[in-house]
């Protein structure tokens, strides 16, 4: 038996061998967390008495899916609740802008939630903001 492991090295190199296949091909099918985070976004752009926020899916490859962007207002003027959803298809290496909604800003709260299916994956983002 001590023959064996007599060249400690050379087993562990073997080792590595056979099981860095086994390893790459986990990398390659695992989803990265920060993939799942660049695919969802919601973008505040403030302007003029007022903030847009822009629901957006970017992504390395074409994908199409569902959305659905709910966004809830309160604030001096009322409250209010958004729902936009529907289809999409988006071009590898772009951003693509689902959908857009524009409140009043001053003295306003909001919570905007973008939920996006793509094939048996559901992606989800959300930000919060106002004054």
């Amino acid at each position: 038996m001590r023959n064996n492991i007599k060249h400690p090295r050379r087993l562990m190199a073997i080792l590595a061998l056979v099981l860095l296949p086994v390893g790459a091909v986990a990398a390659v099918t695992t989803p990265n967390q920060s993939d799942e985070a660049q695919l969802c976004e919601i973008k505040a752009t403030p302007g003029a008495g007022m903030v847009r926020l822009d629901a957006l899916v970017r992504a390395d490859k074409h994908v199409g899916g569902t959305y659905t962007f709910h966004v809830e207002k309160s604030g001096d003027g009322g409250s209010s609740t958004i729902n936009q959803g529907g289809d999409f298809d988006s071009i590898a290496g772009h951003t693509a802008v689902l959908s857009s909604v524009s409140l009043d800003s001053k003295g306003t709260e909001y919570k905007a939630t973008l939920d996006v299916v793509i094939g048996d994956k559901r992606f989800s983002c959300t930000k919060t903001g106002g004054n």
